[in-house]
């Protein structure tokens, strides 16, 4: 396992992208989604979905409503009902989506030893799976507030985890300047956050997935090196 990869490179090696998270979300929903068809069941929840965050960006996802989203996806109330029983359950399942990816992707990353190194791989992965699954990982960042609050304090929870992870790694390399290791790892999560929260700019100025990680790598490089 290599720390430098790039956005093509890293789509080969993730467990989750754009195209199979719809079964990943049918598998982890059995219980409650009605439809055992499988593929209509994965082309309504692609419709599901996608119409969510369309309406959450539109009018917000607290004033959205189910027949909102009826509307927006052309399902009946009765076959929007075979996939969520309210909106609290939609949040739950994209909060899901995100919780998973983030907590996963750090397992690709075990076989590196040096902490430079898997600090690297590390921020680049978490650049390109936020760029992957951008819309799931805005609707957090974004919407977190209105989870119920049992998964309010999940959602927290999942950044703090993160958080701990790149702390252990950065505490862990030799000679790196005096400071608290959270604080920086915080330092580098808000980086990210920038990166999926404000496309806009990032577009405007022509900068792409690879080129925005290779900076932020430089960044982390110059000062733990140092």
């Amino acid at each position: 396992m290599q720390a430098h990869f790039n956005l093509e490179q890293f789509r080969g090696m993730t467990p989750l992208d754009g195209v199979n998270i719809w079964s990943y979300v049918l598998d982890r929903n059995a219980a409650r989604i009605t439809v055992k068809r499988r593929k209509p069941a994965l082309e309504n929840l692609e419709r599901i979905f996608n119409a969510t965050f369309k309406l959450a960006n539109e009018v917000g996802f607290r004033a959205m409503t189910l027949r909102d989203l009826c509307h927006e996806t052309g399902l009946s109330m009765g076959g929007l009902y075979g996939y969520i029983s309210n909106k609290d359950q939609l949040a739950e399942m994209i909060e899901d989506v995100v919780r998973h990816a983030t907590h996963e992707m750090p397992r690709l990353f075990d076989g590196l030893a040096a902490p430079l190194d898997k600090l690297e791989a590390l921020i680049r992965a978490s650049i390109y799976v936020s760029e992957i699954l951008q819309p799931w990982f805005y609707f957090v960042f974004m919407d977190s507030r209105v989870l119920p609050a049992q998964h309010r304090h999940t959602a927290k929870a999942s950044e703090l985890h993160v958080q701990a992870l790149f702390a252990g790694v950065i505490a862990a390399i030799p000679g790196r300047p005096a400071g608290d290791a959270e604080l920086v790892a915080a330092h580098l999560i808000a980086t990210f956050q920038d990166w999926y929260v404000k496309r806009w700019k990032y577009r405007a100025a022509n900068v792409d997935p690879d080129l925005f990680a290779d900076s932020a790598v430089r960044m982390m490089r110059g000062y733990l090196s140092a």
